[in-house]
């Protein structure tokens, strides 16, 4: 069954980036679609962004992470208010794992496991 997580951690004190709100659009046309969202647990992480059973399809998707609240509610000054991450999905079937590394003034992504 395919699914969509993701882990936030706060690289600059090095910790989970617990409360942080993020939501996730798949591509339609020129339009973005809401699918799915959630906010970061204690350990920094929303295991599942979509209801398992509405499954995915090939396409591109996009995973927007509230970052301007989070600092704020942590009393830090940041440069990114919102991070986007757009990706694109081949292979429904697969699980698929997008951290964000962050700090208030950079950040990373890749593909996890």
């Amino acid at each position: 069954m395919s699914t969509i997580s993701t882990h936030v951690l706060d690289t600059a004190r090095g910790r989970p980036a617990e409360g942080l709100a993020l939501r996730l659009e798949r591509r339609d046309g020129e339009d973005w679609v809401g699918i799915g969202g959630g906010v970061t647990d204690n350990d920094g992480r929303v295991r599942t962004l979509v209801d398992a059973s509405a499954g995915l399809s090939v396409g591109i998707y996009r995973m927007s992470f509230e970052t301007g609240a989070w600092f704020q509610a942590q009393r830090l000054e940041g440069f990114y208010p919102i991070v986007q991450v757009v990706f694109e999905i081949m292979s429904p079937d697969a699980h698929f794992h997008v951290p964000l590394l962050l700090s208030p003034f950079g950040y990373s992504t890749y593909r996890g496991s």
